[in-house]
Order: C-alpha cells, then structure tokens, then sequence
C-alpha cells in the first residue's frame, strides 16, 4: 500500500500506542515494519493469533514475557566466527531463558486449544547445555570463579596475596604511625601506597608514586610490598587472558547455534507483539472485527484511536453503496469520520484490533487513496484548487475496482457552481467504476445528487442549534443543511433582515425543513437506539451477576458435599475401628478360625461407599504427583553452592549437570532444584479402572518403589489374601532402600496373630531385601 495515506491518516502515531505494552527489542522492530496487507489468509491469521492469545490470558492472566535485547549484532558476529563480549553474552543468556521459560509455559498449558500460536512456541528451540555454561556469567557481568580450574586457582593466588600486602601495610601502620600522614592506606595509580609525611620520606624505603599538591604529603609503595603488588599485577593479567580464554571458548561452544538464536528472538518478539496486541485491546475497548469478501464495511461505535476523547458512530458501507457524500458546515468532524474510516481500514488489514463494538466488518482493499487538507505549494505555483486537482488526478488514475478513496472538501478552492460540477463527475466516474468512496463537500447541489443517484447516499454531522455547537454524530441517511439564519438569529441579527433573506432562498425552504424532520426522526431513532443499548446492557450485567451467583452457590453446593463426605468417612473409619475390636474380642474369647474373621473384615470393608474409595485413590494420586527432576531445570550444586543445568539422566538414575564450562554427574540427593513460580494447573480427574484377577493368589508381594502408606495398606491386604487361601508361608520383598518399608513390614508382621514366625531370605534367594512370613 502507498506510503502517503500512511503518511496523511498519521498511521506511524496509532503504532506508537503499542510501544508501551512491548517488552521485547524485536518486537519493536517488528511493530516498526507492520503494515496493511491485501492478502485474506494473512489478515485472517493474525487475527487468529490474537484470538487464541485471549484464550491464554484467560487460562493465565499474568502471561509475561521477560525482557530481552537486539541480538542482531550478535548473531552477524557468531556466523562470522567472531567472539562475543561480556554485554553480548549477558544478552544471549536472557534470550536462552526466556525461551526456557515460553517453552515450559507452553507444555504446562492445559485447556487451551492453540493453532497459529502453537506453531511459534514449538519451533522455539532450548539449549540446557548452554544455559549451564553460560551460567559462569553473572547477570553482573562477571565472570564467576567456577567457570575454568585455572580462573579460580588465580583468583585465590590474588586474594593471598592482597591479604598478606594487606597485613605488611597493616603493620607498618602500627610501627610507624608517626611518619604518616594518615593511619589509612591509599591507592594511586592502582597501587597500595601509603601518606608519608615528606620530612620522612627518606624513612621509609620504597617506590614514591605520587605527591600531594602541597609537597607535603609522598604516597610511598613500602619495599616489603612492591614483591607481592608485582605478583597481584601480574596475577590480574593471567586473570584478564583467562577469562578472554574463557570467552573464546563459550564463543566457539554457542556458534554452531546462530541461526536458531536468531530464529528464537523472532519468535519470541512475534509472541510478544501479539501479546501487545492484546494488551491494547483490553486497554482502548478494541475489538477484532470480521472481514467481508466484496468490500462490504459495518462499523459499530467506532472511534478514531488518536483523539483524547473520542465520539462513537455507526457507519454502514454495504456491498451495494458505492459512495457517501457528507454535506454540512466546517468544524462538525466531517474530515474527522473521513480519516475514522480511512485509519480503520488500515489497521484492521495490519492485523490490529480496532476501536469498535464487536459485530464489526471491514473490507480488504489493496490500496487507500486520499485526497485530504490543504497542500498549497509556493514553490510549484499551485493553488489550493490546483494542488487537489492535481493529487485527484494521480488517484483516478491508479485506482481500480479493489480500491477506498476518500476526498475532503471534493471541488473546494475554486468558483462554487463549477467546483459542484466537478465533484458530481469526478463522483460518477467512480461509482460507474465501482469504486467505494466517501467524501465531504460543502456544495448544496451533491445533496440532490446523493439523493437522485442509485448506490449513493447523503449523510451529514450533528449540529447542536441550541447550543450553537457540533455534537460531532454522525447521521448517516440525512444530508447537511445551512443553520446560518438559525446562528444568526440567535447572536441578535435583526428578524427583518432574516426574513428578507429567507424570502430570497425561499426555493432553499422547504428542502431545510424537510432535512430538519429528518434529523429530528434520525436523533429520535439515535435515542431510542442509545436507550435498547442501555437495556441490552444491563442485561448483560445482570446475566454476569447470575452467573456469578450461580459459581458461588456451585462452589458453596461441592463444599458442603466434600465437608458431608468427610463427616460419612470420619463415621465409616469409627466403625471399622469398632468392628476391627470387636472382631479381635470375639477371637480372643470364642477362639474364631482366622479364615472366618478375614471373612468378617472383608464384609466389613465392602461397606465403605464407592466415593470414600474414590477419595482415598485420589489422595494416594496426589501423594505421588510430586514434582520430579527433567533436563534443561536450573540447579544449585549443593557441595559448591553453584549454579547449573541439567543436561542429562544417565541410566543409573544420576544427573549430568553444566556448570559453567565444567560438566559433572551428580546424585539426586546432591542438587537441589531452584524454584520457579508455575501457572496453577487443575488436578486431572482420577480415573479408578477395577482390573478383573485373572490370575490365582500370590505368594510373593513386592513392595518396592512405593511409598510407606500405600506399602502398609497393600501388605495388610495381600495377608488377608494369604490366609483366605490357607497358604503357608509368603516371601514379601520390601528391598534394602533407606530401610522404612522393611522396619514398617517386622512390626507389621510381630503384631499379627496369625502369623508364626518371618525372617530374611537366603542370600540367594534375596537376603535382607526379602522376609518370609510362615502363617500358624
């Protein structure tokens, strides 16, 4: 699309409303270079994106994004196979964790259906091992002692022997405080120095690197130190050529990856315009409209984006209008609506949401023309008239049947009987063509066209009489009329005068009154419009109020029905309790067989109601969601008290960890994770599957992997089980582990009655790992 209607409908200030809601350098870069396009598939994905990002504010109200910088100067230097510096990395680094962080969000998001936005975040591309190198930069920039053997040994060379300058310097102080004029040490020229008194000077052996401007005061390096300030200089410049060695290799470790770094920092700043997109919508009261196929436009309560305090107007361009002429005086915002249409149209086909009501339809138009303000110029001798004339000439002549014009003051700058001829041809040639137009005239002759013409029609702004003032609405239907013996009326202007003019327009007459009925029935209808509107809302209010009466009294109706839940289990656990007494009297004083109270108990436990055992599946569940280890989580070494990354799980069950330029395996009990904050994410339904036993009882239970309650719960069954089926003996393997469920299955075992004695396997046959129980 031409340049100029951007330039003219000042589209660069509307982008600039966007700037604040972006976090990201190339999202800027990329909103810089946003602009209408003619294509429906494009328009129409972008508009998808926007939707499906509603969608992820609604599930994740705080969706952020972290802030990242240009790496364009980056990348060019890594494909050359340059080194980077510190600022660089600092910059390759956040851009690392942020598409860390995208990427969990995105496999953590659940009850979203994404389509155009999923395509971006699964492209996004993590590099775990990287992250863990770079880690040995501190976000201060510096360059962190675990990042080589070598750095932190010079680094400890350096601090020994700043402390033992340091503790020389310290006794000289003490010795010879006299001589000084100040018991303080300074530094000059980066050296440890101390203010001797210049009578003094010869008294202190050492190297003078300063005097006081006075001449009274020499910074003298003491001998006993300038040994140990040549080993620090010396040592910083090891340290300066090591970290440039450390540099050069994170350099050569993160070029093979440019192009998708730079493949990443699109991505993330096309989510993150997206994101501003939404975020300005929620901000102006924007909308995404719909876009019609044959350049039909609905625009309900749109408003233009860069006034302050906008009026809201309907506008109806419908496939079968081709033009609409809108007549009346100066100031009542006729070139406003113009520009409202004209800015629209080019941010809907932008793929920006646009300030209306939903319901809104634009059309696609592969080029804006306008022909709008004054463009007199002195240097090519061209009038007001001829400077339109020219600028309509050019546009008649590019324009086609896929084509929006708009004209301000059509025929202007010129004699009023020929300017009005002008427009109405300069009007016909366009709607023979087929070409959408709007435009604004003064001339009373284009009402009576706007009216005669099929495909055209008149439309006017509001002027307030009483007032004296432009209410700036937009009456679509009813042309302009001249209020001037109205005004003059009421500024005092003699009647005589006003009716003598009145008689010499008497032709005028009757069309301004029929024109005034028409504004009459037109506000009348506006009014009546405003008071449904009005009604429609309040009853969207009251469906909002229902809505949220009707969650709270669900909410209310579950809690009562889990708290009722809780009572029944607290009353069905007390009778279990009762009946396992009762059970264990009987057998002490009747001497029952044990099969007849395993049976007993049996129908004792079939009693508890489905959803108790439901429950209690769900809280085992939970147990066991605990939040486990995975490759690219940030770590901290817990023997160094460093940071990395998980890189790898070897089969063992160990981790290979980055940490900094070193890679070590570390154990699970050997790192802890470091928390992050994580989306709220609702407890998946519980879904109990009864298997059906296909198989005969078993003698052998293993108990291994699991944790202690569900471990106690299924051995007390699987006895159960054992002494229904008269066995004589089962082995219950519990492993050697931390020695929990082994402890927990000898106490269970010497409290049972039934069973006559247990002890550990054979060693080949499990050892300690394994207790075999033989039944009385």
């Amino acid at each position: 699309m031409n340049n100029k209607i951007l330039e003219t409908l000042e589209f660069e200030k509307v982008k600039a409303l966007f700037e604040p809601f972006l976090v990201t350098a190339q999202g800027r870069s990329e909103l810089q270079v946003i602009g209408p396009l003619a294509d429906m598939k494009r328009v129409q994905g972008q508009f998808e994106e926007l939707a499906e990002m509603a969608d992820i504010f609604v599930e994740s109200p705080h969706f952020a994004l972290g802030e990242t910088k240009d790496i364009s100067g980056l990348v060019a230097r890594l494909a050359l196979e340059g080194q980077l510096n510190i600022e660089e990395f600092l910059a390759l680094k956040r851009l690392l964790e942020v598409t860390k962080h995208l990427k969990d969000f995105y496999e953590d998001l659940e009850n979203v259906q994404l389509t155009q936005l999923s395509r971006l975040f699964e492209n996004l591309e993590v590099f775990p091992h990287l992250q863990g190198s770079l880690q040995s930069i501190n976000d201060a920039g510096f360059v962190e002692s675990f990042a080589s053997p070598a750095l932190a040994k010079i680094r400890r060379t350096i601090q020994e022997s700043e402390d033992q300058s340091r503790q020389v310097m310290q006794d000289i102080l003490k010795k010879q405080g006299e001589m000084l004029v100040e018991g303080i040490i300074v530094n000059r020229n980066g050296r440890n120095v101390l203010p001797v008194k210049n009578t003094y000077r010869n008294r202190v052996p050492g190297i003078v690197h300063d005097i006081s401007a006075s001449g009274s005061t020499v910074y003298i390096e003491p001998r006993a130190v300038v040994t140990l300030n040549e080993a620090i200089t010396n040592a910083r410049a090891d340290e300066r050529h090591e970290i440039n060695r450390i540099l050069t290799e994170l350099s050569q470790m993160v070029q093979p990856h440019h192009a998708a770094f730079k493949n990443n920092a699109w991505l993330i700043g096309h989510i993150d315009l997206v994101r501003a997109k939404h975020l300005f919508a929620r901000k102006y009261q924007a909308v995404v409209p719909e876009v019609s196929a044959d350049h039909s436009i609905q625009l309900l309560n749109v408003r233009h984006p860069l006034l302050e305090k906008p009026v809201p107007n309907d506008l109806y361009f419908g496939k079968e209008l081709t033009a609409l002429v809108i007549t009346g005086p100066n100031t009542g915002g006729k070139t406003i609506m113009l520009k409202t249409l004209g800015l629209t149209q080019i941010m809907a086909q932008s793929g920006l949401p646009i300030l209306a009501d939903r319901g809104s339809l634009v059309g696609l138009f592969h080029q804006v023309f306008a022909d709008i303000g004054d463009e007199q110029s002195i240097e090519q001798s061209l009038s007001t008239f001829s400077s339109h004339m020219t600028n309509i000439v050019r546009i008649l002549e590019d324009v086609d049947q896929d084509s929006l014009v708009l004209f301000d003051e059509l025929g202007a700058g010129t004699d009023p009987q020929e300017g009005a001829a002008l427009a109405m041809a300069i009007l016909d040639d366009l709607r023979l063509r087929g070409i959408k137009t709007m435009a604004t005239t003064h001339y009373p002759e284009l009402k009576a066209y706007g009216i005669n013409t099929p495909h055209v029609e008149n439309a006017s702004m509001e002027f307030d009489t009483t007032t004296l003032s432009p209410t700036y609405r937009f009456m679509q239907g009813v042309p302009g009329r001249s209020n001037a013996f109205e005004i003059a009326r009421r500024l005092g202007l003699s009647s005589i005068i006003i009716t003598e003019a009145q008689s010499q327009t008497l032709g005028n007459t009757d069309v301004n009154q029929i024109i005034e009925k028409l504004e009459q029935q037109t506000t009348e209808s506006r009014r009546r419009l405003d008071k449904i509107k009005e009604v429609e809302q309040e009853n969207l209010k009251f469906n909002r109020v229902l809505k949220k009466l009707y969650n709270e009294f669900s909410r209310e109706k579950e809690n009562e029905l889990d708290k009722a839940r809780g009572e029944a289990q607290e009353i069905v656990d007390l009778a279990l309790a009762e009946s396992e007494q009762i059970l264990k009297n009987l057998h002490d004083q009747a001497q029952l067989k044990p099969h007849q109270i395993i049976e007993a108990k049996t129908q004792l436990k079939q009693l508890v109601p489905e959803e108790t055992k439901l429950a209690k599946n769900k809280v085992l569940k939970k147990a066991k969601s605990q939040k486990a280890a995975k490759v690219g989580d940030d770590i901290i070494v817990l023997a160094y008290g460093q940071r990395g990354t998980l890189v790898n799980q070897l089969k063992d069950g160990r981790w290979e960890a980055q940490v900094g330029l070193i890679k070590m395996t570390l154990a699970k009990d050997e790192f802890d994770l470091v928390k992050k904050e994580e989306p709220q994410v609702k407890a998946k339904p519980v879904n109990v599957v009864k298997r059906a036993n296909t198989k005969g009882p078993s003698a052998r239970l293993d108990l291994r992997g699991k944790r202690y309650e569900e471990a106690m719960q299924e051995l007390d069954e699987f006895i159960d089980q054992a002494l229904l089926n008269n066995m004589a003996q089962v082995d219950i393997i519990h492993g050697i582990g931390t020695g929990v469920i082994r402890e927990g299955v000898t106490k269970y075992l010497r409290r049972n009655k039934n069973v006559k004695s247990f002890g550990y396997a054979p060693q080949n046959a499990g050892g300690s790992g394994c207790t075999i129980a033989i039944f009385k």
